[in-house]
This record gives C-alpha cells, sequence and structure tokens, in this order.
C-alpha cells in the first residue's frame, strides 16, 4: 500500500510541478555556471547505495572545495541556492528518487556514506525500510545549518550530535510507522511549508 501511494503521489506532484522545476532549473543556471541538478550518492533500503537527486545549490564542483556538509553563511552556496534551501525547493526532484523506488515520501534521511559508517548495529535498522524525502528527523533538524555552532569542525559535530539525535528519531519511526504516521508526517511537512511561506 505504502508504495503504491508512493507512486501516485509523486507521479501526481511530477506533473503539477512541471513549471515550478522548469523556472528553478532555468533560474540556477542564469545564476552560477553549471548544471541545475546534483546528484548525490547516499545510503538506502538495506544499505545500498543509490544516487540522490537534488537542485544544485552550490558552486560547480563544490565539493572539491570543502567539507562534505554544509553550515550557516556558506561562501560555496549560491544566491539561488540559499533561496531554494530556505523553502526547501530543492528537495523537489527527489521526487524521481521515489519514482525510481530508491526513496519514499516519507521515511528515514538517506546519509551519506561516510556518516553511515558510524551507525552501531541496532542504528542500522533505520535501513531496514526506504528512507523518505521527508521524515520525524527532517522536520526536527530543518534547520540543520543554523545549529551547528560558527567555528566548528561540521562533520565532528555532526557525527557527535546531530547524526544521534536523527537515528533516535528515525528508529522510533522504524518501530511506529503506519500509513496513518506517513500522513501525520506529511501534513506536519506542509504545515511547516505554509508557516514559512506566510512569515515571508
Amino acid at each position: 500500500m505504502k508504495r503504491l501511494i508512493d507512486v501516485v503521489v509523486a507521479a501526481l506532484g511530477v506533473v503539477a510541478l512541471v513549471p515550478l522545476i522548469a523556472v528553478v532549473a532555468l533560474a540556477i543556471v542564469l545564476d552560477s555556471p553549471g548544471p541545475a541538478f546534483f546528484r548525490q550518492d547516499r545510503v538506502g533500503l538495506n544499505g545500498q547505495r543509490f544516487r540522490l537527486w537534488k537542485f544544485r545549490t552550490m558552486r560547480s564542483r563544490a565539493a572539491r572545495t570543502g567539507p562534505p556538509l554544509t553550515q550557516r553563511e556558506d561562501p560555496r552556496i549560491t544566491r539561488v541556492g540559499r533561496v531554494l534551501r530556505r523553502w526547501k525547493l530543492d528537495e523537489l526532484p527527489q521526487l524521481f528518487n521515489v519514482l525510481l523506488g530508491d526513496m519514499s515520501l516519507v521515511g528515514p534521511r538517506p546519509e551519506l556514506p561516510q556518516l553511515v559508517a558510524f551507525y552501531s548495529e541496532q542504528e542500522r535498522q533505520v535501513l531496514s525500510i526506504r528512507p523518505g524525502i521527508t521524515g520525524p528527523s527532517q522536520l526536527l533538524f530543518r534547520d540543520e545549518e543554523e545549529q551547528v555552532p560558527p567555528g566548528v569542525d561540521i562533520f565532528r559535530y555532526h557525527v557527535e550530535h546531530i547524526l544521534p539525535a536523527k537515528l533516535q528519531s528515525d528508529l522510533a519511526y522504524v518501530a511506529r510507522q503506519s500509513v496513518w504516521y506517513d500522513c501525520l508526517i506529511l501534513f506536519r511537512t506542509l504545515s511547516l511549508f505554509l508557516r514559512r511561506t506566510q512569515a515571508g
């Protein structure tokens, strides 16, 4: 049932959002040299790697000039990229990952292989289901970059402070998952987006 809902909603979303996707892609390539889309290795169901799709929010080849994680005022983020990140619009291309079967609409956040290497055996239970575009940990850390103190080693801080809290939230989701719980998380995600829109 969950997979059927994922496919139907993602397909309808892609069709409905084609004009927005086209406008965003154009804005990205006009703002800075490089492609409109960005692909990155993530770890998904059963520990299998897949290529996660996003709109590009950083300068082309930015991964070669800094850490794999970003923080506040990261100079690699473009002007359009900052807007996309604020409204979480950079995540829209992950609807294609849902259609491909790499992801679900709701689930644990797919992490970088470098971070999954730190998972304990128990924490690897989050890999027993498809990762999601949204989920409890995404809502909990919706402003993750703002929660990192300036001047710290961002990767180390993430591993020691943010990742454990994310995993606890995702493990609780794995134990509780249901279609109705997914609907609640989607509703909370939409509510957050609308509140940000109203706040400007």
